[in-house]
């Protein structure tokens, strides 16, 4: 089984997890990390023969203190606390409403197994391939690909997508309420360097040793202005730094069957603010740098998270808040990780590294 003691799979919920049966031909040879959001004496249910650890919100209070408060608090953003407590390379994610899909001749989906090609194969965000992904089998680079390229860069995060119901935001949902993607297309691409993308995070798998700092959902859920953004914000501020470092992001295949609409008018007391503050975010995103000093993903994180204090405080007080919860994410995955504090050298931030 591809990457069985390199990989982790974290699922938030609130639910008894009757889903993993589907997909235990798939998932019962991995490690899986359950984040319990909501009520923590609710006991969650979770199938026999799955190796799991299972985290609510008194374990979060107790492992990280003062610095629990950047982990959100009934929204699904809480998994990130199982990318940060997780030891292993690679991480998948997946929501707790999704199945396994079925590709078009009727055959099962191991979207797992996907994910695992796409990390492990390169990625290039400096020219595209018309053939998308060269490292594919029955896929090669095109005639006018440089040679100088092909060798591609290590792949960060692999976005896979949805049948079913598709991810839309809460005004698409109320003027296409029976809209459903009935569409599997044969593709998996890299999304060019400098070019943003919405990253959603029930079924995403990323290399946690390049990109795990950057992966924060963001503060989200039970007392904030905002919600279901978080996979958005991580996933801005994730390919900004990949394209500083010089990773690759993936998306496409492979894909899973999205089985629950939710309530698009919900949705729309989480998102509205989000629909407006987006249009000042984006560009914010689009025009960042980062310095070239920035080397680690905690370097860039934090140096963001100035970048966010000084130029989107101004959209709403909130953005002072998610700043500040930036820094305490990074100071709590040094923490748990084996790292130092962040600290302030040459005119920007740097992380400062235990040395023995």
């Amino acid at each position: 089984m591809a990457l069985k003691d390199e990989l982790d799979i974290v699922i938030p919920t609130i639910r008894n997890l009757d889903f993993l049966e589907m997909w235990r031909p798939f998932f019962e040879p991995y490690h899986l990390i359950i984040v319990q959001d909501g009520d923590p004496s609710k006991v969650i249910k979770v199938p026999a023969g799955f190796d799991y650890e299972l985290y609510n919100r008194n374990d979060i209070n107790r492992i990280l203190g003062p610095k629990a408060s950047c982990i959100s608090f009934k929204d699904s953003a809480c998994r990130c606390f199982g990318f940060m407590v997780s030891k292993k390379k690679y991480i998948y994610t997946i929501d707790d409403d999704c199945f396994v899909a079925k590709d078009p001749s009727g055959k099962q989906i191991n979207a797992l197994e996907q994910h695992i090609k796409n990390l492990l194969s390169p990625s290039t965000p400096y020219f595209f391939n018309t053939l998308y992904d060269p490292y594919r089998d029955g896929a090669d680079f095109v005639r006018g690909y440089p040679f100088s390229l092909r060798e591609g860069v290590p792949t960060a995060i692999s976005h896979g997508l949805w049948l079913n119901i598709p991810d839309y935001d809460a005004p698409t949902q109320l003027v296409k309420p029976s809209e459903r993607n009935t569409r599997h297309v044969d593709a998996v691409l890299t999304i060019p360097k400098g070019t943003l993308f919405p990253m959603c995070g029930m079924n995403l798998g990323f290399n946690r040793e390049l990109i795990g700092p950057a992966m924060y959902f963001g503060l989200m859920g039970d007392g904030q202005p905002i919600g279901r953004y978080d996979d958005m914000w991580a996933g801005w501020c994730s390919k900004v730094i990949c394209d500083h470092l010089g990773y690759g992001v993936k998306t496409g295949l492979p894909y899973i069957w999205h089985s629950k609409a939710s309530n698009p008018f919900v949705n729309l007391k989480k998102e509205y603010k989000g629909i407006f503050w987006q249009e000042e975010i984006i560009p914010f995103f689009q025009q960042v740098v980062l310095p070239k000093e920035a080397t680690t993903v905690e370097s860039c994180y934090l140096e963001l998270a100035v970048q966010v204090r000084d130029r989107l405080s101004s959209i709403d007080p909130y953005f002072t808040s998610l700043a500040d919860a930036m820094l305490t994410w990074i100071d709590a995955w040094g923490e748990l990780n084996g790292k130092g504090k962040p600290t302030l050298e040459n005119g920007f931030l740097m992380l400062a590294l235990k040395t023995k």
